[in-house]
């Protein structure tokens, strides 16, 4: 076999045949993963013959036309520029009409230039069009040039707006059973918008495995499109009565947790949940709304929920029943006729399924206007995950869109030597823009529903994505590239269409000139304190950039007290993420990172007077705050497990129950904790040095 022919055939489908290190070194990917990453793509490498054959068909595919005679599903253009397409080979007429989605129409005729190609003129309505055009019909997208901003919103020529961050699941509420919901998340919307806030990140929602609590990773969803209903909250859709159910212990037993009882937690939600589903049944004044949502959701919500009814059936019967491809061959299949019995057998179940996600869309609706009506700019940023995984509701559905044999990752990096396989599928590239850039969509607009700014998970997935064959190491793979150009104006149509601005975290290994790219798009970086320095040491608030969020920390690395005391130091060693001697020597290290933040803190006027000991964490926290504070940067977040001097980390990469991933409550009740004095004086601290902020 041919390796020309291979490399050829690689980059054709847009697999990079060398990649990058951290240290500058550049690797060669193995035939064995080409290989692999191509048969992933259906394209064949048994001999030269079907590479040959895999390069001529993508080479026809490149012309833009699905089959040579008919248009794509969706055609992207820029407002104000001409449209540039391909036509079938031969033709002659150019006539096209174009039905603006506000009804009016263009009728034209398409020039044709030398190279084949035909031009019609610019289109300045932005929006979603209908073309009609060599016999065929498309969709056309025309994008603006760049994502509404914090500038659009109304702030001024030089924004400076604050907000604060926690996951959803954190927050406290009397009567949440024990996992934070959507009306704590108001209360805490409410309460922060008091103290001068803009915005509260939180973080992802999509639908995880009602049936497989134990799954809870927000970032590992079943589908992206939807809802995770174990937040929804009842009493702000339903009334007050549909507040509680089942044994008011168990409510109390699961909410003073310190740590979230998953499945113990999601039994007694699911349950006030099936009880809130019996008496809606009678409600006439809600019903038809519920009509209407399920109406509007279309074949991909009937799926989703069908998904849920057939797995929640199945699991009681064998363990092996949580991945989709272990059901009955005619379940297997959503447009099957096994699927259409099942899911007329059992309609009720199916109809609760419905149900939770139309109870979820109407109350994290509901804290979203709590939080605009109590005077925020922004409000809830939702965080849209890189991907969903291969065993979920989503892969089911839509198969073909899943790249379902490989993983999204990271290569080998300074962070992780070994690399990182994540578990979570990407979409294919080809089935993107072959469907009409359904899937991406589906998840964008999702996301932004209810949002005021989205943060875009691994923004780095918008151009390339690092994959990884299943059961490969994580280090055996290759990065894949995506239609980043077309992908950058979609969120930038719907960040208009949503009036939500855009954050896209660009933290890792970063493709050369993907910054200057989200910038000129109109997306907000992320700078990271932790990650803001050289080797001399850490970097000043004031060279901080105008074009990316400011923060203290994510939920992947330590709080500021925890980083000051040097627990994440000692949970990672406890967790077997480190060895004795590699603790010894970040031991070492971090003794001389403090006194280089300090020498910043003080250097800047955030903090004054000598190092603090280790011991002494809220120091750091107040010097922290003010740091970032001091940024340029149009928007600062705080998470409130800094606001609270808390050393526990969310997240510890590399591990699983070795570290109490997902599952930290904040202390206090979700408005309670905004009366915190310590809370309140740091949020004072961050209203004073940003003024733009205060409602």
């Amino acid at each position: 076999m041919s390796a020309a022919l291979l490399h050829e055939l690689a980059q054709l489908a847009g697999i990079a045949t060398t990649w990058t290190d951290a240290t500058g070194a550049q690797h060669a990917v193995s035939q064995e993963t080409l290989r692999a990453l191509l048969a992933a793509l259906d394209l064949g490498t048994a001999n030269d013959r079907d590479i040959a054959d895999g390069i001529e068909r993508l080479r026809q595919a490149a012309n833009g036309f699905t089959d040579g005679n008919a248009l794509p599903p969706l055609l992207i253009a820029d407002a104000g520029a001409p449209i540039r397409l391909h036509g079938p080979s031969g033709m002659a007429d150019g006539n096209y009409r174009i039905e603006l989605e506000g009804g009016a129409l263009i009728d034209g005729v398409a020039t044709r230039g030398e190279d084949g190609t035909w031009t019609l003129p610019a289109v300045g309505d932005m929006g979603y069009h209908q073309l009609s055009f060599a016999g065929g019909h498309a969709t056309l997208a025309v994008a603006p040039p760049r994502c509404f901003t914090i500038h659009d919103i109304g702030t001024g020529d030089t924004p400076r707006l604050w907000g604060v961050a926690s996951a959803v699941y954190a927050l406290r509420r009397k009567g949440d059973g024990g996992i934070g919901d959507f009306g704590g998340l108001s209360e805490s919307l409410i309460a922060a918008a008091k103290l001068g806030a803009d915005a509260f990140a939180i973080n992802p929602l999509h639908a995880l495995f009602s049936a497989m609590p134990e799954r809870f990773s927000p970032y590992a969803p079943s589908n992206r499109a939807f809802l995770n209903p174990l937040h929804a909250d009842p009493a702000s859709v339903l009334g007050a009565a549909a507040a509680r159910g089942g044994v008011p212990e168990e409510f109390d037993t699961l909410e003073a947790l310190a740590l979230i009882d998953w499945p113990a937690a999601s039994r007694v939600k699911l349950r006030l949940l099936r009880k809130s589903f019996d008496g809606f049944l009678n409600r006439k004044d809600l019903t038809v709304d519920y009509s209407s949502f399920r109406e509007k959701g279309g074949q991909a919500l009937e799926d989703h929920a069908r998904f849920e009814a057939i797995q929640a059936a199945l699991l009681p019967q064998d363990p092996l029943h949580g991945n989709w491809r272990n059901w009955p061959a005619n379940l297997q299949d959503p447009r099957g006729q096994g699927v259409a019995d099942l899911a007329c057998r059992h309609a009720d179940e199916v109809s609760f399924h419905i149900f939770l996600q139309w109870l979820s869309d109407r109350s994290l609706a509901a804290a979203q206007k709590a939080g605009r009506d109590a005077g925020m700019k922004i409000g809830i940023m939702a965080d849209l995950a890189i991907g969903a995984t291969a065993d979920g509701s989503y892969a089911w559905s839509r198969p073909a869109d899943m790249l379902q044999s490989l993983s999204i990752g990271a290569p080998p990096d300074l962070f992780n030597m070994h690399g990182q396989s994540w578990g979570i599928a990407p979409l294919s590239p080809h089935a993107l823009r072959s469907g009409g850039y359904r899937a991406f969509l589906d998840a964008l607009r999702a996301t932004m529903k209810h949002a005021g700014g989205i943060r875009i998970d691994h923004a780095m997935g918008l151009a390339r994505l690092w994959i990884v064959p299943n059961g490969a190491a994580a280090s055996d793979g290759a990065y894949l590239s995506y239609p980043a150009r077309d992908l950058f104006r979609l969120i930038a149509l719907e960040s208009w269409r949503n009036r939500c601005i855009v954050m896209g975290e660009d933290l890792g290994t970063v493709p050369p000139g993907f910054r200057d790219t989200l910038r000129d798009a109109g997306i907000l970086g992320m700078q990271v304190m932790w990650f803001e320095r050289d080797r001399s040491g850490y970097f000043s608030p004031h060279i901080y950039s105008t074009e990316a969020m400011a923060t203290t920390t994510t939920h992947d690395l330590p709080t500021v007290v925890g980083w000051w005391q040097g627990s994440d130091i000692a949970d990672r060693e406890h967790a077997s993420v480190i060895s004795e001697a590699e603790a010894a020597r970040e031991v070492e290290t971090r003794e001389a990172d403090r006194a280089a933040l300090w020498r910043t803190f003080v250097s800047c006027e955030a903090a004054d007077g000598g190092c603090p000991a280790w011991t002494e964490g809220e120091r750091a926290v107040e010097a922290a705050t003010a740091f970032i504070g001091m940024t340029p940067s149009p928007l600062v977040i705080l998470p409130l497990s800094d606001a609270l001097a808390l050393p526990e980390q969310a997240n510890m990469p590399g591990t699983f129950d070795e570290h109490p991933n997902w599952r930290q409550r904040l202390p206090g009740s979700a408005k309670d904790i905004f009366d915190d004095p310590g809370l309140r004086a740091r949020l004072g601290a961050l209203a004073r040095l940003r003024p733009a902020g205060k409602p």
